[in-house]
């Protein structure tokens, strides 16, 4: 009895494991996403680009890039993550040594987002995205308000930007040139991502 107890119990479990990660359909974040940020300086204005942009996306079904344009919560998790190694600005050495510095790369290489919870307004294609952005070692709660549209072949288009100080993340703007240029505090951050099934 034992045996066969213990034999029915590993396949009752198999069954349920299988059952629930079946739950779980992975949805790609498409290599033509982008993602940058924007700034101003003293002198002139300026643009970094993520050249590389990796996301891990769970959904509830392989359907789900139509189900949330249908309004249905049909996604359950999404990670996303920015080398910061991989930021370039304006195509500038230095600018990009700059940026480095003040986003603390060495000790925080990456910058993450991490879905918490959302809302999704299908009737005007809007949604709004909680999460947690982590850049320089600073985690902090954001709300992302977001554009969210059909994408090629059933793929889900989600766009947005957002206006962020440098300072609640603990970043102290660069500053070159003897002080001659000093980047502002306030940087807007630019997403359009493109999610296929």
């Amino acid at each position: 009895r034992t045996k066969v107890g213990t034999i029915l119990g590993l396949a009752v479990a198999s069954l349920v494991t299988v059952a629930w990660t079946g739950m779980d359909e992975p949805v790609k974040l498409s290599p033509s996403s982008q993602l940058w940020v924007e700034g101003k300086s003293t002198i002139k204005d300026w643009k970094c680009i993520a050249e590389v942009l990796d996301g891990a996306i769970d959904a509830q079904t392989s359907e789900a890039t139509s189900k949330v344009l249908a309004g249905e919560k049909a996604i359950n998790t999404v990670a996303l993550s920015i080398p910061v190694e991989k930021m370039n600005c304006n195509n500038n050495g230095t600018m990009n040594e700059h940026m480095k510095k003040a986003l603390k790369a060495k000790e925080n290489p990456m910058i993450e987002f991490r879905l918490a919870s959302y809302d999704l307004n299908a009737a005007e294609k809007k949604g709004t995205l909680n999460g947690t952005l982590r850049i320089g070692g600073v985690e902090k709660p954001v709300v992302l308000a977001v554009d969210i549209l059909a994408g090629a072949e059933g793929g889900l288009r989600v766009k947005g930007t957002q206006v962020l100080s440098m300072a609640d993340f603990g970043l102290k703007p660069p500053s070159v040139m003897l002080g001659t240029m000093k980047v502002k505090d306030q940087v807007t951050v630019g997403f359009d991502l493109l999610l296929d099934k």
